[in-house]
This record gives structure tokens, sequence and C-alpha cells, in this order.
């Protein structure tokens, strides 16, 4: 009997220490996104950098939960294969508690299935694709939430420019070819119908194009004094200097993907300023952006996306709100808190309530702005369009 009573001791010692142990192992949070391989992956390291400098702060302020936080990094290398394997790796591996990523529309769809079955919050803080957040909607609990700039709500922002820039009322629309490029085109075709506008012409050109003068030609053919485009840097760097090419100089509109330093590269610095860009934020617009912005320069001195870094800086914040406001790193608790969070200070903003069962996008068209290439830095840019436009013309 006293041998089976110090065996059931020795039992229950081990327990408490194995649990104990276990409450004060780190907490894992995983970043999946291209840092390597495609265009995107300027964007992705960006927001590597923040994800990181976002940690550090969270671990000075005591953690979560007095446990410390470990991030843990891969490289998808811009393609859906590899970003599958990296989030099963992360989810089943090394058992993370949550997923910040990825830079890549395509490849979050492509594993939106694993954490949902998993039951793993996933903050996305570049990918823009609509469908991203709305493909579980109608489930028990949708786990994937975003902090970046929606494809339609950002287009909702240059539509609502593009109205009231024309003179003429002729407005033009040229994306590139592919899902991402046409999505843009049906987005900023039926937002600018909300403002009683349809395209004069609508063209596309493929993502690899290098003369792309024959639909411009078109373009300005219809009279259109201000064109939308819709493509990546290096696609709409050869939009930009095919119109130069026909001397053709509208008021051209593109999304946040130019704010990639691929886009001056190619244009070069004199083109670079006729594109006008919708943003989330840039460095210069407050203290906590310009010190973020310092801080990540010295991992990444060629930092140009400075979006995409405050959007991972905050993802990771709404992440370790909602851990410490759960009181628990259990997936279903974590996503329930997210969705019933208070207020969260942030870099591009404080967040007040950002997210809600019906609705998993921290940022809408009313937290953009537009900017411009300034040299080898993007600035906000204004003018009297943008001071004049009203929360009701950013129809959507």
């Amino acid at each position: 009997m006293k041998t089976s009573k110090k065996f059931a001791y020795s039992m229950m010692a081990a327990a408490l220490f194995t649990g104990a142990g276990a409450f004060a192992q780190d907490i894992k949070i995983g970043y999946n996104a291209d840092l390597s391989g495609s265009g995107v992956a300027e964007l992705g390291i960006s927001g590597r950098w923040a994800f990181e400098a976002a940690i550090e702060d969270v671990n000075k302020a005591g953690g979560i939960l007095g446990r410390k936080v470990v991030g843990v990094i891969r490289d998808d290398l811009g393609t859906p294969p590899k970003s599958i394997q990296n989030m099963t790796e992360l989810i089943d591996n090394e058992k993370v508690a949550a997923v910040v990523g990825p830079a890549n529309s395509g490849n979050a769809l492509a594993w939106l299935h694993i954490p949902q079955q998993k039951k793993i919050p996933v903050v996305v803080p570049i990918a823009t694709g609509t469908e991203i957040t709305t493909r579980y909607a109608k489930e028990a609990q949708n786990y994937l939430f975003r902090v970046s700039m929606v494809d339609r709500e950002q287009t909702a922002l240059l539509g609502a420019y593009a109205a009231k820039s024309t003179k003429t009322q002729k407005v033009a629309i040229i994306a590139d070819s592919t899902g991402y490029g046409q999505g843009g085109t049906k987005d900023a075709t039926d937002i600018l119908a909300l403002h009683g506008i349809k395209p004069v012409a609508v063209e596309k050109f493929g993502p690899k194009d290098t003369d792309i003068t024959s639909q411009l030609s078109k373009i300005k053919a219809a009279g259109a004094d201000t064109v939308i485009v819709y493509g990546l840097a290096d696609g709409t760097a050869q939009v930009v200097r095919s119109m130069e090419k026909i001397n053709y100089q509208p008021t051209t509109l593109g999304a946040w993907g130019n704010l990639s330093s691929l886009f001056p590269k190619m244009t070069g610095p004199a083109l670079a300023p006729n594109l006008i860009m919708a943003a989330s934020t840039t460095e210069d617009t407050s203290a906590k952006t310009k010190a973020l912005g310092e801080r990540i320069r010295k991992n990444f001195p060629t930092l140009t996306t400075f979006p995409a870094a405050a959007q991972a800086y905050d993802s990771v914040m709404l992440i370790a709100a909602a851990m410490k406001q759960a009181n628990s790193t259990d997936g279903p608790k974590v996503a329930a808190a997210l969705e019933n969070l208070d207020s969260v200070p942030g870099v591009i903003k404080t967040y007040s309530k950002p997210f809600s069962k019906a609705n998993h996008e921290g940022l809408g068209v009313q937290d953009f702005y537009l900017a411009r290439w300034k040299g080898s830095e993007v600035t906000k840019y204004e003018d009297d369009i943008t001071k004049s436009l009203q929360p009701s013309d950013l129809k959507k």
C-alpha cells in the first residue's frame, strides 16, 4: 500500500509539473507569406519584419497570459502548394495558436479550409481577395480575419475619385488578364455604375506584356480623361510607360500593389508620380508610422511597401488582444474574442470593435486614402478632390 501511495503521489507530482510546464510554454504565432518567390515578396518581407517587431513589443509588455510569444516564419515562395505545406506544418507540427499571412490571395484561397477545419484563427495582413473572409461566413465560427485593403473597398475609393476627377464623364478601365485583374475590372465597373458612369472602354493586357499601346490607343480614342488600372506593379508600370509612348496622360488610378519598388524602378522617377494609388497608411502619416518604418528599415533598408508592414504589425496586436480578452489561446475562444474586441491601439488606427460575427474586415474604405510615389518614397496624396470627398461618395 505504501508503495502504491508513493507511486500515486509521484504520478500526481509529475502531472502537476507537466501541467505547469505546458502552461509556461511559449505561445507560437505563425507567419506564412511569400518572402522570395515573386513580385509580391516585397510585401511579404515588409510584413515579416513588422510581424517580428510586434511580437517583440508584445513580449516587452509582458507577453500574453504571462507567456512569451514566439514567431514561426515560413516562406511560401509565392506558390499555392508550398503555402499549403507551410500551413499544415505550422498547425500540425509547430502547434501555432494563430497565423498571420499570406501575401498572395491565390495562396490564401488554396488553404483556407485547413485553419477552418483545425479551428486556428488567421489574420490576413496583405492578400486582398474578397472571398478570403467570406467563404466560411455562414459557418458557426469563421476563423479567417483580415487587416488589409480588400479589393472592393479600395476600388470604392478609386471610383469615388474617378467620378469627381473626370471632366468629361469618360472613364476607362484597363486590367491585367489574371483573376486578380479581371476581378478588379468587375469591381470598378460596378462601382462606377453606382456613380452613374459607364466606362467608355474596358481593356486588358497580359501580365508580362511590355507594349500596351494598342489597348491604350483605343482608350485614348474613346476620349477617356481618367483611367483605372488594375494590375500588379510590373504590369501597371508597363501601362504608364506605354501611355508616355503615345503621349497620353489621363488621370491614372491604381491599387495598392503598386507600392512595390518594382513600379518606380520600371517607370523611372519622372513617370512614377503619374499614378495615384490607394493606401491604408504611409510612413508620413503619424509618429507611430514613422517609428515603425525606421525600425523595419534596420532589417529591410529598401522598404517601400510600408502599408503591408503596418497591417502585419496591427494583425499581431489584434491577435494578442483577443488572447488576453479570451484568457486563452484556444482557437474557438480566440476567434470569438476577435469578434468582440473593444479598443485596440494599432499603428494604422485604434481599432474599435474591428470585427463582428458578420464582418471579418478590420479595415474599410473609410480608413483608406490616396498616395503617390515621390522619389523613392510613397507619400500621402492630397488635392482639392480628395479634400472634397465625403462618406456618401464612397459607394460600394
